[in-house]
């Protein structure tokens, strides 16, 4: 049975650009996770994080195409935040001020606990610290 997976914003960009450092490694397991984890999910913070990211790096064309993948696919879960969400990650920054973690990273930590999710594909250590499980 499949199970859900998180998709943080450094796995969205290193399955688009060749340049990522983590290219290789995110387009080997894409199949094997797309596989294993359904459904995946994201947020709209991560969404507008990675395009913006996609459009800074790579132009107008990669960062479109990225968007329309992203929202036109019925596997792919977008989170919008709620209030409630948002103060629990404001809380998860007041928590961990030792750590640099982001608005969106405490954002994306609030959304697994809301929603179950233990794993997320991602490359930021951040989410080992909050307690979650990187994969690959």
């Amino acid at each position: 049975m499949a199970r859900p997976l998180f998709i943080d914003t450094g796995a969205w960009f290193a399955l688009n650009d060749s340049r990522d450092q983590y290219h290789a490694v995110a387009k080997q397991n894409y199949q094997l996770l797309w596989q294993q984890y359904q459904p995946w999910v994201t947020t709209h913070l991560v969404i507008a994080e990675t395009y913006a990211l996609i459009r800074y790096r790579g132009g107008y064309r990669p960062a479109m195409n990225f968007l329309q993948t992203v929202t036109s696919n019925s596997q792919i879960v977008r989170i919008h935040v709620t209030t409630t969400t948002e103060k629990a990650a404001i809380a998860t920054l007041q928590q961990y001020s030792d750590q640099d973690f982001t608005l969106v990273d405490a954002v994306s930590f609030a959304v697994m606990r809301e929603q179950g999710i233990s794993e997320a594909f991602a490359f930021d250590h951040h989410f080992m610290v909050a307690g979650f499980r990187l994969v690959p």
